[in-house]
């Protein structure tokens, strides 16, 4: 299974910074990056692909992201 997150940010540079701070609490979490993207047209938007382990351990750490006072929307994704 796959996470696809878009990152709304006010500050993409201060924001790269803690989510590079976050590597160990997102592998707990049974997540592993696999791209990260800027939105062409929203320099301050980040897109991110994640392979995801364990969709509730997933979840749970995509509500504390969201808790952070940021707008992260995302959609749980499987190969067709």
């Amino acid at each position: 299974m796959h996470l696809l997150a878009r990152f709304d940010t006010r500050d993409y540079p201060s924001w790269k910074i803690e989510f590079d701070k976050d590597t160990e609490n997102r592998s707990q979490a049974g997540l592993t990056l696999l791209q990260l993207w800027r939105d062409a047209d929203t320099p301050s938007a980040a897109v991110a692909l994640f392979k995801a382990n364990d969709r509730d351990r997933a979840q749970a750490w995509l509500d504390r992201e969201t808790g952070f006072g940021q707008a992260v929307t995302a959609d749980f994704l499987q190969v067709a």
